[in-house]
C-alpha cells in the first residue's frame, strides 16, 4: 500500500489559477492597449499640430518674387579722361535690372536725358580707375545713382535694383 499513496502524491495536479490573478491580468492587458490608444492618439494629434492645414498653408505661403525686368541700353563709346599724351576710350554696355515695367516706360520717355547723365560720369573717369573689379563695381553704384535720380521735378525718384554690364572694354 505504500506504493500507491506514494503514486497518488506523485501525480499532483497543478493549482488553477484563482478569480484574483484572472482580474489582475484582464487589468494589466486593459491599461496596456489604453496607453497604446493614449500614445497613437498623441502621436497623430501631434503631427496634425505641426503641419498647417491646407487653407492656412495657402495663405501663409510667401508671395511668389516678381519677376525682374531686364532692360538694355543701347552701347555707349566715351573718350576717357588720361594724364598720358594717348587717347583712351570706353565702351560699354549697360542693362538696368528693373521690379517693374512701368519703370522702364518711365525710363524709355526720358532716354536722353539718362544717356546723357551716363556718358558725363564715364568720360570723366580715368582707365586705371576702371581696371580693378572694385572700380567696375563702384561705377555701377555711380551709374545706378544717376539713373534713379527724377528727371522731372516734383516726380518720385525710379527704382532700379541693379546696373549690369554686357560689355566694358578700355582702350
Amino acid at each position: 500500500m505504500a506504493s500507491t499513496t506514494a503514486n497518488q502524491q506523485g501525480t499532483i495536479q497543478p493549482a488553477t489559477p484563482g478569480p484574483l490573478k484572472r482580474i489582475l491580468l484582464i487589468v494589466l492587458i486593459a491599461l496596456l492597449a489604453a496607453a497604446a490608444a493614449a500614445a497613437g492618439m498623441w502621436f497623430f494629434m501631434s503631427r496634425r499640430e505641426a503641419a498647417p492645414a491646407p487653407a492656412q498653408a495657402a495663405s501663409a505661403a510667401p508671395a511668389p518674387l516678381a519677376v525682374p525686368v531686364f532692360f538694355p541700353l543701347e552701347p555707349m563709346t566715351v573718350n576717357l579722361q588720361s594724364d598720358d599724351d594717348q587717347q583712351h576710350y570706353l565702351r560699354v554696355g549697360l542693362t538696368l535690372k528693373l521690379n517693374d515695367p512701368k519703370v522702364q516706360q518711365q525710363l524709355t520717355d526720358h532716354m536722353p536725358e539718362i544717356r546723357s547723365r551716363v556718358l558725363l560720369a564715364l568720360s570723366n573717369k580715368h582707365p586705371d580707375d576702371l581696371a580693378p573689379l572694385e572700380g567696375k563695381r563702384a561705377l555701377a553704384t555711380e551709374l545706378k545713382t544717376l539713373i534713379e535720380q527724377p528727371t522731372d521735378k516734383g516726380v518720385a525718384p525710379v527704382n532700379v535694383e541693379d546696373v549690369l554690364f554686357t560689355e566694358f572694354v578700355v582702350q
